[in-house]
């Protein structure tokens, strides 16, 4: 059994906003309000990069148009004790999609790390 840091991309939907920094900031709040109660607190809410088509640069996933956002978000969360790498995937995609129902998730990567039984 392994354990692996799964990372996974949401589209948060912002209306009714004005600037990229309130976007991104309602939608850090709203996901990680929703995680919480959830009792899923474990899970670390950032905001994710696209890379710029002209200079290859990051930026911030975040879009607005018409007073409505599109912000992408990064949810990252360690799933324990998992057969491969898929197994570790569809867990963390199924307990965050549980949380944030009707909420778009794509997992972007998966990193196996270190079990405990291994250090023992």
């Amino acid at each position: 059994m392994s354990n692996y840091l799964v990372a996974v991309e949401a589209a948060w939907l912002v209306r009714d906003v004005e600037s990229i920094d309130d976007a991104i900031g309602v939608a850090v709040s709203e996901a990680g309000k929703r995680l919480n109660q959830t009792d899923m607190d474990y899970v670390e809410v950032e905001i994710g990069a696209t890379e710029c088509p002209v200079c290859s640069e990051p930026f911030d996933s975040a879009y607005i148009a018409a007073d409505t956002a599109l912000v992408g978000l990064i949810l990252e969360m360690d799933v324990f004790n998992v057969d491969s790498k898929q197994h570790a995937q569809r867990v963390a995609k199924s307990e965050i999609g549980g949380a944030l129902r009707n909420v778009p998730l794509k997992v972007v990567h998966a990193v196996k790390t270190e079990s405990d039984s291994e250090t023992e």
